[in-house]
């Protein structure tokens, strides 16, 4: 059932060709485009999902968005919030000074646990993950070149 038409126009219609021709953009955008383009030509909700094998729910939103708020706007994911990160700036330079520091005594280097302990033993944060530990340090390090 279909409860907002979408009308392209003809340089919109040849703006997604393009896209669909020249397959240089993202797979999810020339999915995007195709779902644009069958939508446009009348086909229902039904037959664009079971055309390009993707779900019925997907192809009403693309749709539903293209209407609404455009077509380029459609063919883009929308900014996805994520979580705060755990450390802030004075924390992440405060976890590498420990981590370019000696380490312990009767350690050879830093291991990630390690590092982990000593952040929550001096008190920077609460509680950390072993993998935000190791992210930040591989960021780190490897911009430093090392």
């Amino acid at each position: 059932m279909r409860k907002e038409k979408l009308n392209l126009s003809k340089a919109e219609r040849q703006g997604l060709e393009e896209i669909i021709r020249k397959g240089e953009n993202k797979a999810r955008v020339i999915t995007r485009a195709r779902v644009l383009l069958l939508s446009h030509e009348g086909r229902t909700d039904q037959q664009v999902a079971d055309a390009l094998q993707i779900g019925r729910a997907t192809v009403e939103r693309i749709r539903r968005r293209a209407v609404r708020e455009g077509v380029q706007i459609a063919l883009v994911d929308r900014p996805r919030p994520g979580t705060k990160p755990k450390l802030n700036a004075k924390q992440e330079a405060q976890l590498i000074a420990i981590a370019c520091s000696e380490p312990p005594p009767g350690q050879k280097r830093w291991t990630i646990r390690l590092l982990m302990e000593e952040v929550m033993q001096q008190k920077i944060v609460d509680s950390i993950s072993f993998e935000t530990v190791r992210r930040i340090v591989k960021k780190t390090m490897s911009s430093l070149g090392v």
